[in-house]
């Protein structure tokens, strides 16, 4: 039922529909809350609610559906924070809970979710630091965090994820230097980094990103001269720099 004009709230008796693999209810005009029967729905592989007006916390029992692979709740007003019990759904590969209004710090329980290769958590209310365990997530190809409320520098083990391809950071408190271990991120195509408090200098290594077409770095401290490898990012299609020193 993806992408039409339903209206309404999704009602408990969904519960109903054990034999269910894949649920898509997004990208309509859905109210209310998460029924916590959904959690009945033991073989779902996949979970669409994305793109809806949708309320309250993320239900407990979603967590306990083990066999899901892919968690689609962007795009509403859930709020509450993400309890450790996300760590249960050891077969995810893809996370988006982007656009809401969850708070709290990210839960620890992600990082051992090695399975994922998207993870997006940008545009809600999400405190603390970016930790070293980071570096677990070496199958991650979108790295999402943007627009959160996030502290502390960024931990130079996230130069283990090299199958980045897009690293969002942006509209952070992030400070110190951007780690020297992100210039080896050779898959990278988007990185923005742009409105937090990175002091430092651009160092010549960011000329390994030849790959690199859209680089974002505005509204930071940032000090120096432009370094002349930044001209080695042929593929380059946006470069954003304004805002520095």
């Amino acid at each position: 039922l993806y992408n039409n004009q339903l209206i309404g709230s999704i009602p408990p008796e969904i519960g109903n529909l054990t034999n269910l693999t894949e649920l898509w209810l997004g990208g309509n005009q859905l109210t209310g809350s998460i029924p916590p029967e959904i959690g009945n729905l033991t073989n779902l592989e996949q979970l669409f609610l994305s793109s809806n007006q949708l309320t309250g916390s993320i239900p407990s029992e979603i967590w306990n559906l083990t066999n899901l692979e892919r968690l689609y709740l962007y795009g509403n007003q859930l709020t509450g924070s993400i309890p450790s019990e996300i760590g249960n759904l050891i077969n995810l590969t893809f996370l988006d809970l982007e656009e809401n209004q969850l708070t709290g710090s990210i839960p620890p329980e992600i990082w051992n979710m090695t399975n994922l290769s998207y993870l997006g958590l940008y545009n809600n209310q999400l405190i603390g630091l970016i930790p070293s365990e980071i570096e677990n997530l070496t199958n991650l190809t979108y790295l999402i965090l943007g627009s959160n409320q996030l502290t502390g520098s960024i931990p130079p083990e996230i130069g283990n994820l090299t199958n980045l391809e897009q690293l969002f950071l942006s509209s952070n408190q992030l400070t110190g230097s951007i780690p020297s271990e992100i210039w080896n991120l050779t898959n990278l195509e988007r990185l923005y980094l742009y409105g937090n408090q990175l002091t430092g200098s651009i160092p010549s290594e960011i000329g390994n990103l030849t790959n690199l077409e859209w680089l974002y770095l505005y509204d930071n401290q940032l000090t120096g001269s432009i370094p002349p490898e930044i001209g080695n990012l042929t593929n380059l299609e946006w470069l954003y720099l304004q805002g520095n020193q």
